[in-house]
């Protein structure tokens, strides 16, 4: 707590008229002798001084000559004071908002650093907005809740719309630091297979050759942990028609669903429309026909058709890591096949094959 920084926020604009009646008033001369020695009117003299009249460019270069202080300082003062204006109107525009707010996990964006810790909530609603990249709840609204939106057809992001539209924007944000390569279809698939040989490696030796792999082909890959009422393991969009996304929570551990969650995502960015998005629990239970084709999809790539016969026989430990090592990939991942088949149970002594992930900071 105590390295914490909180944002302050007047709630009050201060005019440069106040400095100018402290600068004549240091001169011994009055407001009408102010006017008579800059040849402005004493009304407009005096609506500077109350803050009604705008102090203009060409003002600041009379007050210079007569008071001595640089016109550059009255056109700071100046322009201080319209922000500050602007920023109290704003922030009255924004106080009708502060509902809509309850419905973003500020606490959780405090606690990973995206945005800053602040008492006051309109300050608080600004950094939200900011980090939406939207002026108001009403564009936010506009943005991830329009009836043509993609996420939409999801029921998770219909069940909790703040949480999911978060998580979807913090993916979005580290994808736009990710140079990729024009989307190409081809490249793409050799990468997956490049991809797939890396299944049998450590985290911290996979994690940045499919990042690489993946960029090469025009996909960005980024991992971003779950947040609260937000059951999603992965998800496949586009960003731009040359540029694709795909974004993984690790909401199952094991790696047999960290596999299958990635290339199910590969699987919508080769197969599905570019204006579709792929919302993902990662339950492998497709409910359409672009879910089925992603699910056969991953189950194809990390273990061809041409191997799918011999997984009724693989019973035993030695024979499921002998016929991993023979296809080259994890054991593990055969495992969890094993069980989304039926071949084996969920809980089985063979789990002892699978490799958890976690964060880490975890």
């Amino acid at each position: 707590m105590g390295n914490r920084r909180y944002a302050y926020t007047p709630d009050y604009a201060v005019a440069p008229g106040a400095t100018l009646q402290e600068t004549i008033d240091s001169l011994g001369m009055t407001q009408r002798e102010l006017a008579v020695r800059t040849g402005m009117a004493p009304k407009t003299i005096n609506e500077i001084i109350k803050g009604k009249a705008a102090l203009t460019p060409d003002t600041s270069v009379l007050l210079e000559r007569v008071t001595g202080v640089p016109s550059r300082m009255w056109n700071n003062l100046e322009t201080n004071y319209r922000e500050q204006l602007a920023k109290i109107a704003d922030r009255e525009r924004l106080e009708a908002d502060l509902a809509w707010m309850k419905t973003i996990p500020t606490k959780e964006l405090i606690s990973r650093g995206t945005i800053e810790p602040t008492t006051d909530k309109v300050t608080l609603l600004h950094s939200v907005l900011k980090f939406f990249g939207v002026g108001s709840s009403e564009q936010w609204t506009q943005v991830w809740m329009q009836p043509e939106a993609a996420y939409r057809k999801s029921e998770r992001f219909e069940a909790h719309p703040g949480a999911v539209a978060t998580w979807l924007r913090l993916g979005e944000l580290d994808a736009q630091k990710i140079d990729t390569k024009p989307y190409d279809r081809v490249r793409f698939q050799k990468a997956l297979t490049t991809i797939r040989s890396l299944t049998i490696q450590s985290p911290e030796v996979f994690e940045p050759r499919m990042r690489e792999a993946a960029a090469e082909a025009g996909v960005a890959v980024v991992f971003v942990p779950e947040l609260k009422k937000c059951p999603i393991s992965g998800v496949a969009r586009w960003l731009t028609p040359d540029k694709a996304l795909i974004q993984l929570s690790l909401r199952y551990k094991t790696e047999d669903q960290f596999w299958f969650s990635f290339f199910h995502e590969a699987g919508h960015i080769m197969n599905d429309p570019k204006k579709s998005v792929s919302i993902d629990d990662g339950n492998g239970h497709g409910t359409d026909e672009r879910e089925e084709r992603a699910n056969r999809f991953a189950a194809d790539m990390m273990i061809p058709a041409v191997h799918a016969s011999r997984l009724q026989t693989l019973t035993t430990q030695p024979k499921v890591t002998q016929f991993a090592k023979e296809i080259g990939i994890a054991p593990g991942i055969v495992v969890g096949r094993l069980q989304r088949e039926g071949v084996l149970p969920w809980p089985s002594p063979l789990n002892s094959l699978k490799r958890r992930f976690t964060w880490k900071d975890e």
